[in-house]
Formats: structure tokens, sequence, C-alpha cells
């Protein structure tokens, strides 16, 4: 594995071979993922499953996706590809996950794997990237040999025991919380800003390190029509994409404006009604959007928005939604445009800069990876990335941090925020197989 800083320089070369293959079948992805370290992104059962790491790249500060994206953009310009599939995530790709605030001591990472396993459109395939370092001499048999490694299919991993987490309160207890949104509305009321996103984070620790890849299933199996993804750590199950590129097509999923689910189809209907009408989300919902198209304007030749926001249903919640897609008008790869839209307003708020310093003054604690841009991007720049929702970090000494957040405008009710965020951290929480924190302490 070559271990690379992003804004290092390099006296020799990196040159990837990349070869991939189609196959008749293959195993559901997930029992394919390595069960301590998966490596995954998938929505209804496609995607790809990543093994092994033949190059990872890390950086951190302000300049973290723009350093990254530069950085793959000279890997993939001299690689050696052979893709004989030609579908979204064949080729070369790699997986990433990135901290959400420039100031976050969490590490941002690109991750290119050994091997990848896919799925789509009914078609599967598998994938090797190897590695040669083009120091002058022989570089040409490097290449050779690695290009006729052979592309065996890995059996899938023995199940593992599921892993049992029991989460308490983070650094903000929830008092704090109310107090924090309380806050966050003096501040909007006084004309400081007009939104801003409040999370919460609960803590836990996993003692079976070896169990993950049963809790991204369980993710998978609850909340099919997320972005269920694993990249170093960061588990988690979205349902809002950021951006999307596949060959000139640009679209993304703005979600902002929530409710619980009813208790029987009744007042189900009436939830979700009642969500599309209420001044207050489509307020918050409309600011979020408006900060979407802002961004991703200037890089598309046209841009379309859903003519109104429509309900999106998940188990435990309701979300106002609206789709975007156009035409990119400038070349950018999906990295690029990554770091154009985030953050959204959706997870910080508006304006954009005031919220940012708002929240980092409110929240008591780092976001890490939360609410960062999680996906995969392949050698022409094309990908999928999505905001980290729904999610919990699992660090390497067994530590897990689960989050949620909620927009707060100026007539947020801080027990109902409080409320809202508890249904937010229900898919992670129960995906440990654990029980929310108790009345006591919730």
């Amino acid at each position: 594995m070559n271990h690379t800083d992003a804004s290092a320089s390099h006296s020799a070369r990196t040159r990837l071979v990349v070869r991939t293959e189609p196959v008749d079948e293959l195993a559901p992805l997930i029992s394919r993922a390595d069960p301590r370290h998966p490596l995954l992104w998938m929505r209804r059962g496609e995607g790809i499953v990543g093994l092994g790491e033949t190059i990872r790249i890390e950086t951190s500060g302000r300049t973290r996706i723009e350093d990254v994206a530069a950085a793959w953009r000279s890997l993939a310009a001299d690689a050696d590809v052979d893709d004989r599939v030609g579908l979204p995530g064949t080729g070369l790709v790699a997986f990433g996950a990135f901290a959400f605030a420039d100031e976050s001591a969490a590490t941002s990472v690109l991750v290119v794997p050994e091997v990848v396993l896919g799925r789509r459109e009914g078609r599967a395939w598998v994938t090797r990237i190897s590695l040669a370092s083009e120091d002058g001499d022989g570089a040409d048999g490097a290449v050779d040999a690695a290009a006729s490694v052979a592309l065996e299919i890995p059996e899938p991993s023995p199940k593992r025991r599921v892993p049992r987490v029991t989460f308490t309160p983070g650094a903000v207890p929830p008092e704090a919380y109310e107090a924090a949104v309380a806050e966050a509305v003096r501040r909007i009321d006084a004309g400081e800003l007009q939104k801003v996103v409040l999370a919460r984070q609960l803590v836990g620790e996993l003692h079976e390190e070896d169990g993950l890849r049963a809790v991204i299933n369980r993710l998978a199996d609850e909340y099919p029509d997320t972005w269920v993804f694993a990249v170093d750590g960061l588990i988690g199950a979205s349902p809002e994409t950021l951006v999307r590129v596949d060959h000139g097509t640009v679209s993304a999923r703005v979600l902002a404006g929530t409710t619980s689910r009813g208790e029987d189809e009744a007042s189900d209907r009436g939830r979700a009604a009642a969500l599309a009408s209420s001044p207050k989300d489509l307020a918050e919902h409309a600011m979020a959007v408006s900060s979407a198209v802002k961004r991703l304007a200037p890089h598309t030749a046209r841009l379309d928005a859903s003519p109104e926001p429509f309900t999106l249903q998940l188990p435990n919640l309701w979300h106002l939604a609206t789709d975007l897609k156009g035409t990119l008008g400038d070349g950018s790869s999906s990295l690029d445009l990554v770091q154009a839209v985030h953050p959204t307003a959706a997870v910080a708020g508006t304006p954009r800069r005031v919220a940012l310093r708002t929240l980092a003054e409110l929240e008591g604690f780092d976001r890490g990876r939360y609410a960062g841009p999680v996906g995969w991007i392949d050698g022409d720049g094309d990908g999928e990335w999505a905001i980290a929702l729904r999610c919990a970090q699992v660090d390497a000494d067994g530590t897990v941090a689960a989050y949620a957040g909620c927009g707060i405008v100026h007539d947020s009710v801080p027990a109902d925020e409080l409320a809202e965020s508890t249904i937010k951290f229900r898919p992670i929480v129960e995906a440990f197989e654990a029980s929310p924190p108790s009345p006591a302490v919730e």
C-alpha cells in the first residue's frame, strides 16, 4: 500500500494499473466486504465494494477537497486502464470521506482499493488495481506484470457477531442541546442569520470490532433507498445526494424539513401533508435549495429543479425533498463540484459563513466527518457523493460516535428539535442492536 499526503510532492511518479472484467454472477455485495474494515457504497443492492488498499491519500484543513481532487487528477491521468464493462463504478475508482469543517481534527481520505467488486443494471464485475512505480528502468515490465494478475473473485468472508453498543449522550447532554437551540433562535430573531443546523452526538464503545459488516447489512435492509456507505470507519445510510456526475449529467437531492412517521396509515398521510404545507419547513427547505442552486449553477450549462418540494418517505420519518438535474458546463469533476457545494445550507445554515461560526460556537464538539462529503470518484472524474448523515464514526480504539442534526429557524422549539434529533438517531442506533439512551439521560 502506498500512503500519500495530498499536498506532498514526489520525485517518482506513481502509476496505477487497472483491469475490469465482467463476471457472470456475484454474491450480495455486503457479504464480500471486509468485516473489520468495510469499504462500500450501495443503494438498493447495487454499488461497489472495495477490498484492501493500493493507495491512501490523506489531508486536512481548508483546502482538503481541492488537494485531494488535484492528487486524484494526477493519478488518473497516469493510470493504465482496461475497462471491459463501462458502467458507473468500473475502471479506476476511489472511495472518499471528508471532514465537515476546515478546522476539524479529523483526517479526510481517499482510498484506492486493491480489488473492487460491483453490480449495476443487472451486470456484475471485478476490478483489480495494482501499483507500478516508474523510476525509469523496468517500468514497462512492472506494468506488464501488474496487468497479468488474474482477476479472481474473493470468497465471501464468514459471518461475524453482531456488535451491541450502548450509547450515551456525548459532549452536549440533551438539556444543553435545548439551550443551544434557544440561543440559536435568539440570534436568528436578532437578525444575525436565517438558519443554523445544530447537531447532537451519542457515544459508545464497540467491543466486537469484527462485526461492522452486520451493522451495514442492517442499514441496507432497513433503509434500501438511501446511500449505504462505509469508508475508513465512517458508516451510515444517507438519504441526501450531495452531487452525482455521470458523463456530463449533474444531479443532486436536497433535503430540509422533517417530521416523524404516523402511527397508522391515516396519521402517516396526515403528517406528510402537514409537512408539505408547513411554512416553517417550506422556508427552511427553500433556503437549502437556493444554496445548492447558487453553488452548482456556475458549473452547469443547464440546471433544473423539481417544480415543488415533494415528501420523501423513509422508514423513520418524512423529509421535504427537491431534485436538481442539469448538464455540466465547465468540465468539473465530481470532486470539484463537491468542493463548490460543501457545506450546504441543509447541514450548515444561511448565510453560510455566519452559520458555520454559530454552529462551531454552540455545538460544543468537533463534527469530524459527520455531514461531510462521502462517496466515490472514477478515473474520468465522475462519481456519486452523499452528505454523511444517519452515520457513526468507528475509531480504531473502538469508540463509536453517532451524530444527528436539525435545522434551526426563527420558530424552532427546543423540545421539538431534541425529539427530531432522537428520531434521526434511530437508523444508526438500531443498526448496532442498541437501545437509545434512557429517558433519564435523553
